[in-house]
């Protein structure tokens, strides 16, 4: 199966920001989360992935297709939507949505329907009367409804309140059981991406940290709290991303976690207290601060 996106060694300078060599797949029919700060660059890979930017260096298919020379094609099957996106204010949504329609024949009104009820959105509403949260909406169903084989999603839930982010991440995962459809979504919010995400990528300063399935991250990482004093040199401790002495109690933070590793901290006089598994967004945290992969 094709793969719905490939980059390799993707490069994108600007005078105060770079993203850095960036090589990732994405196989077709999945959710990709996107994690990172603000200004880690994930705009920036989304905007060349879209063709709205393009790559200084390296290659960037989309769909099988090479960017940027078959933008075209590949725009047939892409939906990209961004919070600065603008929509016609003076317009009503049905004018957009009719619009849209006559662009792109894989529009599907009945599932436009059912989007309109879903996010509560009246089409014939001009969008000076939406508030931000649904506008968020209004751009989503255009997109949702043409049916695209790839979306990319630039903090889709952004702004929105508890209700509206639930009825936005239930659509996404509808999207999902059509396995020939993929979703790249970029977000701050490692809550929204733990939710939905079959994959996972962290992206700091311009960088890819670290890219596999949600499953591995959440498997592979443990929270180790043990009774001592760390007498190892770190080197020697590959799996251990970062520790911290709290008085007699020592938290050591394990990104390839085995059996094998608590018997090796007691041979070292540690008492071990507790191993839990972490967070994804402690696991986040805990990747950029050791700055190497996860």
């Amino acid at each position: 199966m094709t793969a719905a996106l490939a980059l390799s060694g993707v490069t994108k300078r600007y005078d105060s920001f770079a993203l850095q060599d960036i090589t990732l797949t994405m196989p077709a029919g999945q959710i990709m989360g996107l994690v990172g700060v603000n200004g880690a660059g994930k705009t920036t890979l989304l905007r060349i992935l879209s063709g709205l930017a393009r790559a200084d260096s390296g290659t960037v298919d989309v769909l099988g297709y090479a960017m940027p020379a078959q933008q075209v094609s590949v725009k047939k099957e892409l939906g990209f939507a961004s919070e600065d996106m603008r929509l016609y204010k003076s317009q009503t949504l049905r004018w957009h949505m009719d619009f849209i329609r006559a662009i792109y024949p894989g529009w599907d009104e009945a599932y436009a329907a059912d989007l309109l009820r879903r996010f509560d959105l009246r089409p014939e509403q001009t969008l000076a009367g939406f508030s931000h949260g649904q506008r968020v909406k209004a751009l989503l169903l255009l997109n949702f409804a043409r049916r695209p084989k790839l979306l990319l999603l630039d903090e889709p839930t952004t702004g929105l309140d508890p209700v509206a982010r639930d009825e936005v991440l239930q659509a996404l995962a509808d999207i999902l059981r059509d396995d020939a459809r993929s979703v790249l979504f970029s977000s701050h919010n490692t809550r929204d991406i733990e939710q939905l995400a079959d994959t996972i990528s962290f992206v700091h300063q311009g960088r890819l940290l670290a890219s596999k399935d949600k499953e591995s991250f959440l498997d592979d990482w443990r929270r180790i709290i043990c009774q001592g004093t760390w007498p190892a040199d770190e080197h020697a401790w590959p799996e251990i991303a970062m520790t911290r002495q709290n008085g007699s109690l020592l938290e050591l933070r394990v990104r390839q976690f085995n059996d094998g590793l608590l018997s090796r901290l007691q041979a070292q006089g540690l008492e071990i207290r507790s191993a839990e598994a972490m967070s994804l967004e402690d696991i986040f945290v805990t990747t950029v601060r050791a700055g190497g992969a996860a």
